[in-house]
């Protein structure tokens, strides 16, 4: 049984009440877990209560290939936790099903440094799970789990704040300050506190990468040909199972649509710790006639994202057009009764069981993938109460939260400011499919998946996880934050939800101290305290770059461009300001780079930045536009750059709003975008 489907109905006419709490955190998540500790430390009592049996949500629920982002921006609580994990694989007994040696040094290093770290990012679920329990344990957390917040009417206020909570169990809980730390964000509904689910159009607040995306959808995608209809070449005989059947929407613009959910597998390939693929009731072949197409298309890519966990294990996560995304059936889960989610919950696990049972029984399955499929199957030793079956669905995004301070793109990207950090966050702006429909070409289609580097770490502002002040005054939200749906896919990650979940108790617990409201916390009072419990507010690691103020000029650093396509950050600490980034040599016109700076009207060289290595493209297709007039220009990235860091292309004639544009055209190389500098001639 997963998590949603374990639902305690009963209720009662007169509710239990136990003591009042400092603290009350809803929600058994890592998040929910980190606000707890936190809030011990501080000297407050605190209680957890939670809908769930198992602790830690996704950190122990199969996501054991950690999407840490820039690991040197992790802090506090969060990076204690992943340095429990480096303790746990220390220990010779953790190596049960595989040796230390043979497993290597993957998930000890830091990948923004060359030295070893004293934390390890990749881990079995279980051991996972196990760090939370002692955490709960060692700092003696009361835990109430298989507890289900009555939404309709168990939550009660006065005079804007939450007084209690009740549950269907019939049991009552009053506290001073409330965290809602679900993935779902039951409590600040019930709460009476504004949210939003879908994706906002990019015109609500100025961004790019936002609302339906069709023509950035690239990764995850049917990159051959795939017929979409019952009868190849017959629309009349409609459409396979898991089509759209209507157009995908404007480009764009707004709707009610969320990328896609699916289960974390742990699967593992030794004999003794293997178990069978589970057929699951219900399955029926023609769900996955369209990867089946895919396949005999010549789609080879089934395997790539095994990701190795310790002791042969696997965290197996959604890779290429027909995989374990469970494309478009989420949208009734945010605001769904549990009951609905529960239906939800078994449709995509039966959906992705099939799937792994198609792979390895359907005689069409080419032959070399169903061999290979079949040497894998579910860990033995993991999710023993749960068929071996991860107990939570991977909830990428349900509600969110708006607040006073929503978080967008162009905060994500530094355009626009955060005067009050509480954490970093690092990752891609991140958003899986979210739709599956027909082309103009008669093709199957993705459309929704979002892959952009926002440009480095950045802050997340305060005013994120609390409410508007009219709404509610002593509930936090450390997990459905006020964000836009394209900057959620980057905050989204379980690191963030932790050190979110140790800012937002902090921030409770000061509140309570001072006999304020949580909007009404002094930042300053917040900061001092977030540093002292080494929570990281600012990005401050070194490296061998050159300085944005040490130039003459206008620079704009790449951090400051507008990337379309798949814009990786290199790993080598060199560049202009936070290092560049590169297009994976990919040479298919897929990424491109606008520089823009407004300048005085006059004469300038322009100069690209780059470092130069044998791998780069020597064709780097370069256009300036200023007004009606354009400019091009081929830039060879493997010879040093005339200037240090830059390399003159030209003298011209400027004013206004101008534009240098560098794309991934037809090179044959990396293309490396750092950064652009207009210089005045004198």
């Amino acid at each position: 049984m997963t998590r949603s489907l374990c639902l305690a109905l009963v209720t009662t006419t007169l509710p239990l009440v136990a003591e009042t709490h400092d603290l009350l955190v809803y929600g058994g998540t890592s998040a929910g877990i980190s606000a707890a500790v936190q809030a011990k430390r501080m000297g407050k009592t605190v209680v957890v209560v939670c809908p769930d049996k198992h602790l830690g949500g996704l950190s122990s629920g199969g996501l054991g290939w950690t999407d840490s982002g820039k690991k040197h921006v992790i802090g506090g609580i969060s990076r204690e936790f992943y340095a429990r994990v480096r303790d746990h694989y220390d220990e010779d007994s953790a190596w049960n099903w595989q040796t230390r040696a043979d497993y290597g040094s993957r998930g000890f290093l830091d990948s923004d440094t060359t030295f070893p770290e004293d934390t390890m990012w990749l881990f079995e679920p279980h051991v996972a799970e196990g760090i939370f329990e002692d955490l709960v344990k060692e700092y003696e957390i009361p835990v109430h789990r298989d507890e289900w917040l009555d939404r309709k009417k168990g939550v009660r206020k006065q005079d804007g704040r939450i007084v209690s909570i009740s549950t269907l169990s019939g049991k009552t809980w009053e506290a001073r300050m409330f965290i809602d730390a679900t993935y779902e964000g039951d409590l600040l509904d019930s709460a009476g506190v504004g949210f939003t689910v879908g994706r906002e159009g990019n015109a609500k607040y100025g961004e790019t990468l936002n609302g339906v995306q069709t023509r950035r959808a690239r990764s995850h995608q049917f990159d051959k040909p795939v017929d979409p209809y019952v009868k190849p070449g017959d629309p009349s005989s409609g459409l396979l199972p898991r089509i759209h059947g209507n157009p995908p929407g404007e480009e764009g613009g707004p709707d009610h649509r969320m990328q896609a959910y699916c289960f974390r597998t742990c699967m593992t390939n030794h004999p003794e710790n293997r178990m069978p693929w589970p057929k699951p009731d219900g399955y029926d072949p023609l769900q996955y006639e369209l990867g089946l197409r895919y396949l005999q298309a010549g789609w080879i890519g089934v395997f790539n994202k095994f990701d190795p966990l310790p002791n042969r294990k696997t965290d197996t996560n959604n890779h290429g057009g027909f995989s374990f995304d469970n494309i478009g059936y989420n949208y009734d889960y945010p605001e769904g009764s549990y009951e609905r989610r529960a239906e939800i919950i078994a449709e995509h696990e039966t959906y992705q069981k099939g799937w792994l049972w198609f792979l390895a029984n359907d005689p069409r399955v080419p032959k070399d993938i169903q061999q290979r499929i079949n040497q894998w199957g579910l860990a033995k030793d993991e999710f023993i109460d749960n068929g071996h079956w991860p107990h939570q669905l991977y909830i990428r995004e349900a509600r969110r939260m708006i607040s006073d301070f929503v978080i967008t793109e162009n905060h994500l990207r530094r355009l626009k400011p955060t005067p009050r950090p509480v954490g970093m966050g690092s990752y891609n702006m991140d958003s899986h499919h979210v739709q599956r429909y027909v082309d103009e070409h008669g093709h199957a289609r993705n459309e929704g998946d979002i892959q952009i580097n926002p440009g480095g770490p950045y802050p997340i502002d305060y005013g994120a996880i609390v409410p508007k002040k009219e709404e509610c005054e002593n509930l936090l939200v450390p997990v459905c934050v006020s964000s836009s749906h394209i900057a959620y896919g980057s905050i989204r990650m379980e690191p963030v939800f932790m050190i979110l979940g140790q800012s937002a108790a902090t921030a409770a617990c000061l509140s309570l101290d001072r006999k304020l409201a949580v909007q009404d916390l002094p930042y300053e009072v917040l900061h001092e305290r977030l540093v002292a419990d080494k929570q990281v507010l600012e990005d401050q690691r070194p490296g061998d770059f050159v300085g944005l103020k040490s130039l003459k000029g206008i620079v704009i650093d790449d951090e400051k461009a507008v990337r379309e396509g798949n814009w990786t950050r290199s790993n080598i600490a060199a560049g202009v300001h936070r290092g560049y980034q590169h297009d994976g040599a990919k040479g298919d016109g897929s990424a491109m780079a606008t520089f823009t700076a407004e300048l005085e009207p006059g004469e300038y060289e322009i100069r690209i930045g780059y470092t130069a290595l044998e791998n780069r493209a020597t064709n780097v297709p370069v256009t300036v536009v200023t007004g009606r007039e354009r400019e091009q220009f081929t830039l060879n990235q493997r010879r040093k750059p005339a200037q240090g860091t830059f390399q003159p292309i030209g003298r011209l004639m400027l004013g206004g709003e101008t534009k240098v544009i560098l794309s991934n055209r037809d090179t044959d190389g990396h293309v490396i975008i750092d950064a652009v500098q207009f210089l005045p001639v004198e």
